[in-house]
């Protein structure tokens, strides 16, 4: 599939895009993402890597264009929590005792 990432063309294919991300680490997902494998890689890094450009260079919105025509599931935002992070005052408190012992000042 013939697209355009910041104003250069690239000839994309899925196995290509496939083959580039082998062994690619994923960093840490925090805005827009897409599924490679069984991967979820940040949708700037998958850019970087394809196109070997800064990432300066094109838009989030460029990629994730270019990554669903070629059928790859694409994500808007983290939808849940990564394990571990705590996220609300409930189970901040969580390891000070149940919640409902706690007293209130």
């Amino acid at each position: 599939m013939r697209c355009v990432i910041a104003r250069y063309p690239f000839e994309l294919t899925k196995s290509g895009v496939l083959a580039s991300m082998k062994g690619v680490r994923p960093e840490l997902v925090t805005g827009e993402s897409v599924t490679i494998g069984r991967r979820r890689y940040p949708v700037e890094q998958v850019g970087q890597v394809i196109t070997r450009q800064d990432r300066r260079d094109f838009t989030s919105g460029e990629v994730v264009r270019a990554m669903t025509r070629l059928g790859f599931t694409c994500h808007d935002r983290l939808e849940t929590a990564p394990m571990g992070v705590l996220t609300s005052p409930r189970t901040t408190s969580a390891p000070l005792g149940d919640a409902a012992s706690l007293e209130v000042w």
